[in-house]
């Protein structure tokens, strides 16, 4: 759970989520992250740590640039732990529209509710 805990702190942010959009498409160094947003490297690097500590990026070595890359297992279980709840809830929202066709279907026709 602490994993599963890491991941929604991190993905709270807002700058975090685009970030990840980013690195995404290709794996970037953290010169190349800074141009799109409005915030100094040391702030764009504050929210890479983050994001590596919650293990949703990682860091690799091209030559002398550190290049970061999306680690999609973290996004994977949140997923994971998401779709248990999506079914329970889609289960109850089946149960419901029964519930509301059966109604339908006995209350007579031409009186209407107010």
């Amino acid at each position: 759970m602490q994993t599963l805990d890491a991941t929604f702190s991190a993905l709270a942010d807002p700058t975090r989520r685009a970030i990840l959009m980013h690195l995404a498409k290709k794996d970037l160094t953290v010169m190349e992250l800074t141009k799109p947003f409005q915030m100094s490297q040391p702030a764009i690097s504050k929210h890479l740590r983050i994001l590596e500590e919650a293990g949703l990026i990682s860091t690799t070595r091209r030559a002398q640039e550190r290049p970061r890359r999306l680690e999609t297992a973290p996004l994977k279980e949140a997923v994971d732990w998401m779709e248990k709840y999506r079914q329970i809830w889609e289960k109850r929202y089946q149960a419901l529209d029964g519930l509301l066709e059966e109604l339908q279907r006995i209350q007579p026709k031409g009186v209407r509710k107010k």
